[in-house]
């Protein structure tokens, strides 16, 4: 009788696939540990926990102050009613359309992905207004784009024409602006408007402009600043290079977690003390002017005793007029006179008298 050794038939295929399974789960078991590192980053955090690169604290904190610009700024009273008459201008040119969207609302740089705050101020001198922005974006490279597509602007849009919403036309002139080498990247602009009837006219003196308005914008990391200056009175360019250099020091310094630069502020306070300070000794002349009131008095006293130029002696009160004094006293042909008279006198007593002597001898 023979033994079977092994399974045949229906067992042997059982078998075999018994022992297939067996092998594939050993091979899964030891392969486990191997694919276990390339599982890993799924059980990283998300990148959306990563800190904001601007707080809100930060991007205040970063913020200008009227003080740092100068005393003729100060807090803005509210928007100026220019911008809805001259901004909101339409054009043919997409990218001079594009600029002057973006002037209205404020966004060259497009919308911020972070942080944000503004301040306004406006200023005295020639009734311009200031806007200032600090704000955090999703990448460097976006506020470079937004960068790279203004530095094209004053040849795009060197002079066109715009019409406002009553069907006016203006000349829009568009010619880039020197900023301070600071930050990482920055671009400057500056547009003017003007009446193109009146530059029109014929007479070949052109229009002045209705509005100067300045453009900067300085890139510190994904962070940037951005500012609008100016109005109908014109825009001082040492005011917007100004508000650049001393604005990105500050979004510097925050960022650095260094106390903000605020030196520019307290030399406008100082000279206020001292000023009080001389109102003290102008009081003090206020006493001797009294004293020379009694020596003027003084004179008073010696005038109630006049010598008289002829005698020499004290006269007494005059009754009579001045007029009547001066005919008595200085008429010199009186005088004579008088001496006349007495001289006659004289001699015809002294006359008698040697006739009497004579007669007297005689006898």
């Amino acid at each position: 009788m023979k033994v079977p050794t092994g399974p045949s038939g229906p067992y042997r295929l059982l078998a075999r696939a018994l022992t297939a399974g067996v092998l594939v789960s050993a091979s899964a078991c030891s392969l486990h540990g191997v694919m276990r590192p390339a599982d890993a980053p799924s059980v990283e955090p998300p990148a959306t926990s990563a800190a904001p690169s601007l707080t809100d604290a930060q991007a205040s904190a970063a913020l200008i102050t009227q003080g740092e610009l100068g005393g003729r700024w100060s807090a803005t009273q509210g928007g100026a009613t220019w911008r809805d008459g001259l901004l909101k201008t339409r054009t043919d040119a997409p990218d001079c359309q594009r600029l002057l969207d973006g002037l209205y609302a404020e966004d060259l740089l497009g919308e911020p992905t972070g942080a944000r705050a503004v301040v306004g101020l406006d200023e005295s001198g020639n009734a311009a207004q200031l806007r200032y922005q600090v704000a955090a974006y999703a990448a460097p490279s976006e506020v470079d784009a937004k960068l790279a597509w203004l530095r094209t602007l004053p040849s795009k849009c060197a002079q066109f024409t715009s019409t406002d919403v009553r069907g006016g036309r203006l000349n829009v002139t568009v010619v880039p602006s020197v900023l301070p080498g600071v930050g990482d990247a920055r671009e400057g602009l500056r547009l003017t408007m003007s009446d193109a009837s009146a530059a029109n006219a014929g007479d070949g003196s052109g229009a002045a402009p209705m509005l100067t308005l300045d453009f900067a914008a300085v890139r510190v990391g994904d962070r940037a600043v951005s500012l609008t200056n100016g109005g109908l009175g014109g825009a001082a360019q040492d005011s917007t290079q100004q508000a650049v250099q001393i604005g990105t020091q500050r979004l510097q310094d925050v960022l650095a977690g260094r106390p903000p630069t605020t030196a520019p502020v307290e030399p406008t306070t100082v000279p206020a003390t001292p000023t009080t300070a001389p109102v003290k000794p102008t009081t003090m002349p206020v006493h001797p002017t009294t004293a020379p009131v009694n020596p003027l008095t003084m004179p008073v006293h010696p005038t109630t005793a006049p010598v008289n130029p002829l005698t020499g002696r004290p006269t007494e009160p005059l009754t009579e007029s001045p007029a009547d004094t001066d005919n008595t006293t200085a008429d010199p042909a009186d005088t004579a006179d008088t001496a006349d008279t007495a001289d006659t006198a004289d001699t015809a007593g002294t006359a008698d008298t040697a006739d009497t002597a004579d007669t007297a001898q005689e006898g």
